[in-house]
């Protein structure tokens, strides 16, 4: 089959976008509108779940929230097309949390597609990074329910979800502070996560999310997109805008800020990054392209195969961009700029904090208690510092040494199958990324204009 025109395959139809207000589901809704604007007409309605467009609703809630039983029933007779791009992207999001939007929000949307009547796809956005901490190349393949990445027997998600919501009822009852109450539901999602493999709250609930579509789909026309790490804009709507830090993002807001003083990293390794349009470029091929999906699909989204790119380019980029435009001090004077320190390995780095951190944090500690606090600014600022390159290591160490590439066959037969009008007006080829360019010239100043501000 081969895609003419993406627009003119989703002509006349009513989409229903959930998570409206988040990056991805952002670039969709203009991509699209800009797409049908060029043929002079508005082709595509939307439905919006989230306040502030036409409809407000919970995806954690059966009927995805939406009280209105005309309104519902409304929307099963006229939906074609739903695109589940809501979730919470958290790494170490409360477990109860994670669990109602990433797994039961996928439960409710499902529900929901199986009353539409005339339904022709349920696109699920998910991660590539539900392979957890895989080597080698990885497949487009489904996950079984039940399935842990280290084997570990006796996944259950019924009972996760039992789990998270007694030991919740076990905090209220003991009547503990909300922040106690959130840092242990924190805690209870990483220690689920990593005993069966994962390692993180948010890959893990997004694994479990797939599992239950895949297990109770049925007959079901369902497509799993799983992006890889999401960055700026690479055109559309223009080249770096995005919404929100995320991950390579934060290290370089860090080193814009001067919070972040080194990083631990193999600079060798491929960094898998794609930009947000691409994805959203990828996501209505997939949907132009319904009519093939009846047995399910899974596409992988990024760049790790076809165009890598390596930590080194990133830390050479962010070196070279502060050195021509150097960071203001709060005196309004330049800073200077200096090469990041990057650890490859686990040793050097804690030797590095020791000295850099941990013995002139208790050199100010004993003093302070010495000169009446008289050094506690001092003694504040490097304990912030420590903290947030901790926390930063915590978090990302599994991406610094990832050893995985993500195969992306199927989006590449979907590649193949486009017209060059579709191709031209929707790319998602990530050869053609000059990754230098776009990390000096579009990515890192989108992140300092639209995140950091």
């Amino acid at each position: 089959m081969e895609l003419n025109s993406i627009a003119d395959s989703l002509k006349n139809k009513c989409i229903l976008v959930t998570g409206s207000t988040g990056f991805l589901a952002k670039c969709d809704r203009e991509r699209s509108v800009q797409s049908s604007e060029r043929k002079a007409k508005k082709r595509i309605r939307f439905a919006h779940l989230r306040q502030g467009f036409s409809l407000t609703g919970d995806i954690s809630c059966p009927n995805l929230g939406i009280v209105e039983a005309n309104l519902v029933e409304t929307m099963w007779n006229d939906i074609d097309i739903i695109v589940n791009a809501a979730a919470t992207t958290i790494f170490y999001e409360r477990y109860d949390v994670a669990l109602a939007v990433n797994v039961l929000g996928a439960k409710h949307v499902l529900e929901f597609a199986k009353n539409c009547k005339k339904l022709e796809i349920l696109l699920h956005i998910s991660t590539a990074y539900v392979a957890g901490e895989q080597a080698g190349l990885i497949s487009e393949k489904p996950f079984q329910m039940g399935e842990a990445l280290n084997g570990a027997p006796g996944l259950d998600l019924h009972a996760e979800l039992r789990l998270a919501e007694e030991r919740l009822k076990e905090l209220r009852a003991e009547d503990v502070e909300l922040r106690a109450e959130r840092a242990s539901m924190k805690q209870l999602g990483l220690q689920r996560a990593r005993h069966y493999g994962w390692p993180n709250t948010y890959v893990f609930t997004k694994a479990l999310g797939e599992m239950l579509l895949g297990h109770y789909r049925g007959e079901l026309p369902l497509v799993i997109l799983r992006p890889t790490m999401i960055t700026s804009t690479l055109h559309e709507p223009f080249p770096g805008w995005m919404e929100g830090t995320r991950t390579i993002d934060t290290v370089i807001i860090g080193y814009a800020t001067g919070q972040l003083t080194c990083f631990l990293a193999d600079l060798e390794l491929t960094m898998d990054i794609i930009p947000g349009d691409m994805v959203v470029n990828a996501m209505l091929a997939t949907l132009a392209s319904r009519a093939s999906h009846r047995t399910g699909s899974i596409y992988h989204v990024g760049t790790s195969v076809s165009n890598p790119v390596t930590f080194a380019l990133l830390e050479e980029c962010g070196f070279r961009y502060f050195e021509r435009h150097p960071r203001i001090g709060k005196d309004g004077s330049p800073l200077g700029t200096h090469r990041l320190p990057v650890y490859s390995d686990l040793p050097s780095f804690q030797r590095y904090m020791v000295l850099r951190y941990r013995l002139p944090l208790e050199a100010l500690r004993v003093t302070n208690a010495a000169f009446c606090r008289l050094f506690q600014s001092r003694y504040d600022d490097l304990s912030r510092k420590y903290k947030f390159v901790m926390h930063m290591v915590d978090i990302y160490k599994p991406y610094a040494f990832f050893k995985g590439c993500f195969d992306d066959l199927n989006l590449e037969r979907l590649r193949r199958e486009m017209a060059e009008e579709a191709k031209a007006g929707f790319s998602f080829d990530p050869k053609c990324i000059n990754w230098e360019d776009y990390l000096m010239n579009i990515h890192i100043p989108g992140v300092l204009k639209y995140v950091h501000k």
